[in-house]
């Protein structure tokens, strides 16, 4: 079994020549270490607007389940089931406690990422010392790697760290080969049901990838078999089960959209968005850790006593490579691997002294990019939704015209679901993986809704049967069609345009 010495030197805290001087409070009250990272990853991320599409749509549907039932997920009025609802559970306390606004829909990565930290930095406490440990979380709470993905409103972090929380726990339950700890069991497999509800079958696919083999490569074949205990598994579909099955039974045609298509088509097939090479994350991953990945010879060097290597190693290629194998690769899919890596580059970071100097540097690099994004807002319709708030009238009609314009509802604080112009009939919305075919996807759930908000751009004249005001939302380079006639440009925004029309007398072509 890993052990920890009481006298090891590394409890101590060091004046920088090497001499061993009083614990410091960090190192004696993990309590404040772990309130430390916290403030860390809540500091900034309130700081910028939501980028698109991926925040701006999380976002959104939190928003949306904030004003509707809770338990469906919806994407402009239609069920979206792309991802579980953990995420947006975590969001909606955020808003409900803190208002809507980016701070609260980045509650739940941010938590993931403390997640993340915490059971990192609390396992490498108790298995080769409060120094190390605190350097290696300073490591991971530094690498511009972690620090985005915590403040990034998607599914990414959250699942990462709650496969973090099972992967450590699992290893625990079993620290002694003679026996397997039930309460530590109990706490991998409840961790993995949340994982679940966070983003599906990899948070109880990749801790099993993980844990399992590792078992299996020391013989330990009754450990291994005793990680099914039914106690553990009973919690996991407990916690995990109910709002799949209310889904399906609810919506007849869940199952296989969620399961066969978001699950085993989008692994197998190559028709997703972001087609990368094999070696895609062997690549980014050393530089998405900079500074840190430069020690990573010396961690591959010297092996720490009281560290189980084989399965830090084995964590970090069993991720890698899972990921590596479909077409489809996104960089946050790779976090999963942050905490066995940024491990291994602690402990090698603890040996010296110079962690001193890299990690203030390491953490305003991480700030940095946070305000380079606040100030340059890539893809940010901030503007659009804010202006549109101030002019509109709360029964007045909103309409996106071709685009994905995610945040605008968010922002503008629509009640009523916009329409969206788009050419719906269009045979290849099926085979390329974009907002077209998030929707459309989602119209499948809902026909009566979907006829209601997917209109096609040949009906876009019929906007302007009703007496009322309209607003277009477009992007810098649309031109309206002739049957919008009496349409101005009310406001030019960064990255689109705000559009007016008064519907005030019969048009032609109206029922």
């Amino acid at each position: 079994m890993p052990t920890t010495s009481s006298h090891s030197p590394a409890v101590f805290s060091s004046d920088g020549a090497g001499t061993a001087t009083t614990p410091s409070a960090l190192h004696r009250h993990p309590g404040w270490t772990l309130a430390l990272l916290a403030l860390w990853l809540l500091a900034t991320i309130g700081l910028r607007p939501l980028l698109l599409p991926d925040e701006g749509r999380y976002a959104e549907v939190a928003r949306e389940m904030l004003r509707g039932d809770g338990l469906v997920p919806t994407l402009l009025g239609l069920p979206f089931f792309h991802k579980p609802p953990l995420m947006y559970w975590l969001d909606i306390a955020g808003m409900q406690l803190l208002g809507v606004h980016a701070f609260a829909a980045r509650v739940a990565p941010a938590l993931g990422a403390w997640l993340m930290g915490a059971a990192l930095f609390l396992d490498l406490r108790r298995r080769v010392g409060p120094h190390e440990a605190l350097v290696a979380l300073g490591v991971m709470a530094t690498t511009p790697f972690f620090f985005i993905g915590g403040q990034y409103a998607n599914h990414d972090m959250l699942v990462a760290g709650l496969i973090t929380v099972a992967v450590l726990s699992g290893q625990r339950a079993v620290d002694d080969p003679t026996r397997t700890d039930l309460r530590w069991l109990v706490t991998a497999w409840g961790a993995m049901a949340l994982a679940v509800l966070a983003k599906g079958l990899i948070g109880v696919v990749l801790p099993a990838l993980v844990v399992g083999p590792w078992l299996l490569a020391q013989r330990r074949w009754r450990q291994c078999l005793g990680l099914m205990h039914p106690l553990a598994v009973g919690v996991f579909l407990l916690i995990a089960a109910p709002w799949f099955v209310a889904m399906q039974l609810r919506y007849p045609g869940f199952f296989d959209y969620f399961f066969m298509e978001q699950h085993f088509r989008r692994f197998a097939q190559a028709g997703f968005n972001n087609a990368q090479p094999l070696w895609f994350y062997a690549a980014v991953l050393p530089l998405l850790t900079l500074p840190w990945s430069l020690w990573l010879p010396a961690a591959w060097r010297h092996p720490v006593p009281g560290l189980q290597r084989g399965l830090v190693l084995w964590w970090l290629v069993a991720i890698v490579g899972f990921f590596s194998l479909p077409t489809s690769k996104l960089v946050g899919y790779a976090l999963p691997a942050l905490a066995p890596l940024c491990g291994l580059l602690g402990l090698a970071v603890a040996r010296g002294q110079v962690w001193r100097k890299v990690m203030p540097a390491a953490a305003l690099l991480c700030v940095g990019i946070v305000a380079t994004l606040a100030w340059q807002a890539p893809h940010s319709h901030r503007d659009l939704g804010e202006t549109l708030a101030r002019l509109r009238q709360p029964d007045e009609r909103v309409v996106f015209v071709e685009g994905a314009f995610f945040d605008v509802p968010f922002y503008a604080g629509l009640t009523r679901p916009p329409i969206v112009l788009s050419n719906w009939d269009d045979p290849d919305i099926a085979r390329t993986d974009n907002w077209r075919k998030e929707l459309s996807d989602a119209g499948r759930f809902d026909p009566p809704a979907a006829a209601r908000q997917l209109w096609r751009t040949a009906q876009a004249g019929r906007l302007l049967c009703a007496p009322g005001t309209v607003w277009f939302i477009a992007d810098l380079a649309w031109k309206p069609m002739p049957e919008l006639a009496g349409i101005a440009a009310v406001y030019k925004g960064h990255n689109g345009v705000l559009w007016r029309v008064d519907a005030r007398t019969p048009r032609t072509g109206c029922p």
